[in-house]
């Protein structure tokens, strides 16, 4: 999150001079970190030393990684599903993109394992830190900021939902397996579109109700919880193309619903944000890359009317093959499908049109920060690159397929190779922050997410018996 030097726990935050003028929450943000590692660096002297427990026990390397590894855990927020949600689209992409080559299918389908693996890996992560701190998620969530992640938690499930029903239903057939897998796959999803709801629409009214924010505050963060809703519809329209006809018309009708939960709000959110950037300007550079966020409602939402116009007008079609029903007769169906997608595909083109005016000020505010000299600091947010691009060139590829476009096709193209460029370096960056220990930080914890002194053998008796290695007094509970 700030360039570190030889030793990966001395860690400070790069702020140009002045910059606590422009985000005075820099100051306080800093103020956490400094004091989660001193703690760490009084801990790791303290080990080096050859300090006993209280049961008189020498300390030495398992005290330090079981201290380090509890730190950790204490410290695991909800924006590192931001990582999953990265890491799935990218997958989905290289799998869905037009113009193929041998293998990348198969690259695809390594990246989607990947993204498994680091969701289940995350998942535990989260289960640990909320069974051995109870206290911690309610502080979580009535922090202003770091609340607003939960909404990375469904969206990153999304993308493995997806990348089930292109690998286990693509293509179609009727044997048993398929409709295994069928059942299998609805049945996530209405995982993905129940997580979706409660936080989109339960993370609003905790917001109302129990966040202090000025119009200052607001950031592109304030878009994830009602984004969730976008990228369940967006799921609904990918899982529906693949279900019977019953399954399929019950999916598309709730997956509309969905997108209206979540494209209003993000309507409203994104009016403050730009009125936010009209009176306080762009924000600091810790937070730049919040900046792209607005992107993705635009993506999404247009790629998920429009793939559910697709799967209407098919569904329609069938119908009226089938001799219509007693709604309406065979003609009529035909009409209303072709309708639905004839009119959904200008709507799709504002909406997308409106999100590359936010690609555009996104790009422009990183390029005003670097031209005043500012250094952007690698932290969590930079996966805040990945997943608006992402559904972007999702939305991209989606006209190329529905328009027969070799531009957006080419387009679609050209986005997803700068989106495996982004990724590899965020990956990257990702990957030697967490081996040294310093991306680890949740500001919702007032003492910084600092473990008190204690051995390895205090620490795992007080984790076994779930009484949590920190007390209430040091989590201010």
């Amino acid at each position: 999150m700030g360039n570190t030097t030889s030793n990966p726990a001395d860690v400070r935050l790069e702020q140009a001079p002045g910059l606590e003028e422009i985000d005075p929450s820099l100051i306080e943000h800093e103020r956490l970190r400094e004091r989660s590692f001193s703690v760490r660096r009084s801990s790791q002297r303290g080990l080096a030393d050859g300090t006993r427990t209280e049961k008189g026990r020498k300390s030495g390397k398992w005290d330090e990684f079981v201290t380090e590894a509890s730190r950790r855990v204490l410290n695991f927020t909800p924006s590192w599903f931001s990582v999953n949600m990265g890491t799935g689209i990218l997958s989905i992409l290289l799998y869905t993109l037009p113009y193929q080559f041998r293998g990348l299918k198969t690259i695809g389908t390594i990246v989607f394992f990947l993204n498994l693996v680091l969701f289940l890996v995350f998942l535990g992560m989260s289960f640990l830190r909320y069974t051995i701190w109870p206290s911690v998620f309610r502080k979580m969530l009535f922090h202003p900021q770091q609340s607003l992640f939960l909404g990375t938690f469904p969206m990153g499930f999304a993308t493995i939902v997806n990348m089930v029903a292109f690998l286990t239903l693509d293509p179609p057939t009727n044997d048993l397996r398929t409709k295994s897998f069928e059942r299998f796959t609805w049945g996530i999803w209405w995982i993905d579109v129940i997580l979706a709801a409660i936080i989109g629409i339960g993370m609003l009214f905790v917001m109302f109700t129990r966040h202090n924010q000025t119009p200052k505050d607001v950031t592109g963060a304030w878009l994830l919880p009602p984004i969730a809703n976008i990228v369940a519809s967006a799921s609904g329209a990918i899982v529906a193309g693949y279900l019977d006809d019953r399954r399929a018309t019950i999916t598309i009708i709730i997956s509309y619903i969905l997108w209206g939960i979540g494209f209003g709000p993000t309507l409203l959110i994104m009016a403050l944000y730009f009125n936010r950037l009209a009176m306080f300007k762009v924000p600091a550079n810790t937070i730049i890359v919040s900046s792209f966020i607005p992107l993705g409602p635009c993506g999404q939402g247009a790629f998920a009317i429009l793939r559910l116009s697709s799967v209407v007008r098919a569904l329609c079609h069938r119908q009226a093959e089938q001799g219509g029903s007693r709604l309406y007769e065979a003609a009529e169906w035909r009409v209303f499908g072709s309708a639905v997608f004839a009119g959904t595909v200008p709507v799709a083109l504002v909406i997308w049109g409106f999100g590359f005016v936010w690609l555009l000020i996104a790009i422009g505010s990183i390029l005003h920060i670097r031209i005043r000299g500012e250094h952007i600091p690698f932290n969590m947010g930079w996966w805040g690159f990945t997943f608006p691009i992402g559904v972007f060139t999702s939305a991209t590829v989606q006209f190329g397929t529905e328009l027969d476009s070799v531009a957006f096709k080419v387009l679609g193209t050209i986005f997803t190779v700068s989106l495996v460029l982004l990724w590899i370096t965020v990956a990257v960056g990702t990957a030697i922050k967490t081996w040294q220990g310093v991306i680890f930080m949740a500001p919702c914890l007032n003492d910084g997410g600092s473990l008190p002194p204690m051995g390895s053998a205090d620490v795992v008796s007080k984790s076994r018996a779930t009484a949590g290695i920190i007390n209430a007094r040091s989590l201010g509970s």
